[in-house]
């Protein structure tokens, strides 16, 4: 069977194939001879397929060959048996074999009763694909090394897999679960538990290049790990990959540290599983996005081939929905559902099951090429908690109101930085999203969600406090040494530069501000937002490894091309829009007229008295921007603040609870004028304002495009008028050279899921990408951002395996809240009037008192819940190592796949199964 020739892709893209030439017109005979003779294809042994082809060609002389074709596979040879075999001298023959072994074509081991050495001609895969690629010069001198084992660990498996038995049938790898998962499990045997492997190979082991993430690499698929030492030989295997130049020795210390750093980025652990009960040579640490092993399972659909006896199974009632067992499922087994029951059905929905060939007939259409990204879609099409999918961020909201509720502050923060590096700031400025979706809404009134969350970010305002996250990074080095730069201290760079150092990155931050935080700290009013608040969530990435230099505008101080000479390997470009606009009419420029950005920038952190006094204000804009510069003027004792806008009062940008702030500051709002002219006196200063009547905003098909009444004027009088009327961004000469493209309002084109834009090493977010948004926005983007430059500088692959953060709100009309009752919703205190006079640019909504914050969290509906397709799963046991709620654990459901089968018993095993598969495909009862 071929698919997608000439690559022999089996319905994936044919990576590499630059890296195989066509069979040459007389290509060598010994080596046409010995890639028949080592093939484990169990079909079409006599096809010459020219990735194997090149790749003997280049590792094997004709004389090695010959040598090759003389040794049965598996079969281990003593010095003297191979002197016997081939007539040659025992110094000349030993030479070559050694050599063979450096190459990759033969592995070594002292497996017999005199512990004399002997070389064995390893079967492809696994065998002479791994050893071929596990050496990085090598593979990188020898390209089509990648190729050989890409296809080697998969064309071979294209018929059989449907009909590999549980166990593997001594074919391929066998997940063995975290020992945390399954230690109480009074049911295993000892060769489900790594310490058992550990013991038996007491003192013989070895950290060894991971070939799959080498391999993938080279191909252009590499998802951003580093291969070095992520492979653990284990016995003789660990002397063969030390004295081949493939890895180094290390204590049982250093493998459990390997292992510790292996599942908190959420690879799976595996064995070999070729020689037969209670032997491996090696203890893998596997990430789906490049591992073969895994794809032999993922790709056809057929787990068998490496599940362990384990399946997780998570406790509905315990179960927050936050996610953490949804991002690191290799298998996409787990996905967010809900845990409401249906009006219509009076159940909670039940949820579909991968389906499985061990009773059907079996074929390409049931494969999944695209398991990768497939895996990575973490919700059901039924939806999930509307909390965390209405967050732009998809923060686990859920989940840290239950930690919260359970007083569990600190592990509560924890949980909001996996997706918010600035949850202090969110909880005093977010537009709420969460709380507009919430399902208690329903009932009642929505969870107070932002408060609880400001009450939990508390603790990073506190030195003493604050949670500052460990790094972990896919790289047995301690980080990477790759520099990224990130332009711009906003919300979107400081989010970049947050989740760049949880990686392991030192990130350089250039914001030409003499302080950090971006609009954040020059565009809102410190009695919204204190700016010791932001102070204190920058310091928390300052001190994660992030380095920041204020005063440097990059493009004047210093170029691109200069940043890229300094070594420089990738660009975050997050200037946001530090810019006004002007409606275009007279008198715009006139003194006294401010854009809401420059106003806002002078006059946002105001202490009583030190602004100027202000004379009457005038504000045009219906935003919650045009809102802020209304309250700081009225704050600043300004006799009289009006604000226009063209909107009517449903209409307007501006959210009802902004708008009654102001109002509470005395600011006059009126809807439905736009500016027509600035009035001026003899000195060229404002006196005041015309507007026109607006009668209608917005055009048939949605966009704006407002028309006026020019006959329904009215004058008002002012001394200073500040326009809102929308943001620009101020390039400069930042990309002067570059070959980024401009579009819609100058702002920055990308990729809209990886913000790569036309230069490959300049990445952009925020509102330079986006325009004016909110500040969770930018922050969502940061997160995504920081995924694609990781990948980036490693030489990955941009897209493929990441989370695809396609989360899908649940049915709330269909949701059945007949039960609950209603409870009042928790509001935080304010300053009284006269210490909100007294000081009024400093913060006055205070923070919910614990009592309060215990009460609200109590009003949580619970609405998500995480829900286990037992087929899909693989039973590796890192769910249960991300569950803070102990909620999902594994059972030991399948002991058969615990089987562990010879790979020369391979025929027999798959043939007894495919027989038992047969009979109950035809007689059997359908699923």
């Amino acid at each position: 069977m071929i698919l997608n020739g000439p690559g022999i892709s089996y319905t994936e893209p044919d990576i590499g194939a630059e890296f195989v030439p066509p069979l040459p017109e007389h290509p060598r005979e010994k080596i046409v001879k010995l890639c028949e003779h080592c093939t484990n294809r169990l079909l079409h042994r006599d096809e010459l397929l020219g990735y194997e082809y090149w790749s003997f060609a280049e590792a094997a002389t004709d004389e090695q060959a010959d040598v090759l074709l003389k040794m049965k596979m598996r079969r281990p040879y003593t010095l003297a048996e191979m002197v016997k075999l081939t007539g040659m001298p025992e110094a000349e023959i030993e030479k070559m074999l050694d050599d063979m072994s450096y190459t990759g074509l033969l592995e070594y081991n002292w497996e017999n009763p005199t512990r004399t050495k002997q070389w064995v001609l390893p079967m492809l895969v696994p065998g002479s694909a791994e050893f071929l690629n596990m050496r990085v010069g090598q593979l990188d001198e020898h390209p089509v090394f990648a190729k050989f084992f890409e296809q080697a660990s998969k064309g071979p498996l294209s018929k059989a897999t449907p009909m590999v038995p549980p166990g593997g049938a001594g074919i391929g790898m066998h997940v063995i679960p975290v020992e945390q998962a399954i230690d109480a499990a009074s049911t295993s045997v000892p060769i489900e538990h790594i310490e058992h492997w550990l013991d038996k190979y007491d003192g013989k082991y070895a950290a060894s290049t991971c070939s799959c993430r080498a391999s993938r690499k080279v191909l252009g698929e590499g998802c951003g790990d580093d291969p070095h030492d992520w492979c653990i030989a284990v016995g003789d295997m660990a002397d063969y990959v030390v004295e081949t130049d493939r890895g180094h020795y290390i204590t049982r210390e250093e493998v459990y540290d390997i292992l510790r750093a292996a599942e908190d980025n959420g690879f799976v652990h595996q064995i070999t599983n070729i020689d037969g009960e209670n032997k491996i040579f090696a203890i893998c640490n596997c990430n789906v996005n490049v591992c073969y092993a895994l794809r032999t399972s993922q790709l056809f659909n057929t787990p068998n081939l490496s599940r362990s006896a384990y399946v997780a199974h998570t406790q509905a009632d315990k179960c927050v929905a936050c996610g953490r067992c949804v991002e690191v499922c290799p298998a996409g087994a787990v996905k967010l559902g809900q845990k409401l029951c249906s009006k219509t059905t009076g159940k909670v929905p039940e949820y579909p099951r991968q389906e499985l060939p061990d009773t059907v007939k079996w074929g390409p259409e049931k494969w999944s090429p695209n398991y990768r990204n497939d895996n990575r879609v973490e919700t059901h099409e039924a939806g999930t908690a509307p909390c965390k999918t209405a967050c732009p961020a998809h923060i686990a909201v859920q989940g840290y109101l239950k930690l919260a509720a359970q007083g569990r502050y600190g592990e509560a923060l924890a949980l909001i930085k996996r997706e918010n590096p600035l949850p202090a700031v969110c909880g005093r400025i977010c537009n709420r999203r969460c709380e507009d979706a919430c399902t208690r809404g329903r009932v009642d009134a929505a969870i107070a969600i932002d408060e609880v969350k400001k009450f939990i970010a508390q603790r990073d305002l506190d030195a003493a406090t604050r949670y500052i996250p460990p790094v972990v990074t896919p790289t047995r080095a301690g980080g990477f040494d790759q520099k990224v730069a990130i332009i711009g201290a906003g919300p979107a760079g400081l989010s970049c530069a947050f989740y760049l150092a949880e990686k392991g990155y030192k990130p350089v931050v250039f914001e030409k501000m003499p302080r950090p935080g971006g609009m954040l700290t020059y565009g809102i009013p410190s009695f919204k937002l204190e700016k010791d608040v932001i102070e204190a969530e920058v310091e928390v990435i300052r001190e994660m490894g992030a380095e920041f230099r204020y005063g440097v505008e990059v493009g004047r101080d210093v170029t691109l091309a200069e940043l890229r000479e300094q070594g420089f390997a990738a660009f975050y470009v997050a200037i946001g829009c530090q810019g006004g606009r002007l409606p275009g009419i007279d008198g715009q420029d006139a003194k006294g007229t401010w854009t809401a950005v420059d106003f806002l920038a002078k006059y946002t952190d105001q202490s009583a008295g030190a602004a100027p006094a202000m004379g009457r204000t005038v504000v045009v804009g219906g935003g919650n921007v045009a809102i802020d510069a209304a309250r700081v003027a009225a704050r600043t004792q300004a006799p009289e603040v009006t604000m226009l806008c063209l909107e009517s009062a449903k209409e307007m940008p501006a959210s009802d609870e902004e708008v009654a702030e102001a109002r509470e500051d005395g600011v006059d709002i009126r809807c439905g004028w736009g500016p027509k002219e600035v009035l001026t006196n003899e000195a060229g200063a404002v006196r005041g304002v015309v507007f026109k009547r607006c009668t209608r905003v917005f055009g048939e098909d949605g966009r704006f495009a407002p028309e006026y009444d020019e006959n329904d004027l009215v004058t008002i009088e002012c001394d200073q008028v500040v326009f809102a009327i929308g943001q620009s961004i101020e390039w400069g000469n930042l990309l002067e050279g570059s070959a980024v493209e401009l579009g819609r309002g100058q702002g920055a084109v990308a990729d809209p899921q990886t913000y790569q834009t036309a230069e490959p090493d300049i990445f952009v977010g925020g509102d330079v990408y986006t325009g004016p948004k909110f500040a969770i926005d930018a922050i969502a983007a940061g997160h995504e951002a920081a995924v694609s430059i990781h990948r980036f500088v490693q030489h990955g692959t941009l897209t493929i395996g990441r989370n695809q953060r396609k989360y899908v709100e649940l049915n709330k009309d269909d949701a059945d809240l007949s039960s609950y009752d209603t409870a009042q919703r928790e509001a935080p205190a304010s300053k009284d009037a006269a210490a909100a006079k007294a000081a009024p640019f400093r913060e006055y909504v205070q923070t919910l008192t614990e009592e309060q914050v215990r009460a609200e969290t109590a009003r949580c509906l619970g609405c998500g819940a995480s829900v286990v397709d037992p087929n899909k799963c693989i039973g590796c046991g890192l769910c249960t190592t991300k569950c803070a709620f102990d909620a999902i654990h594994l059972t030991r459901e399948r002991p058969e796949c615990s089987n562990m089968v010879k790979y020369e018993k391979k025929v027999p095993s798959l043939a007894k199964y495919a027989l038992k598969r047969e009979i109950k495909i035809r007689f059997g009862k359908k699923k």
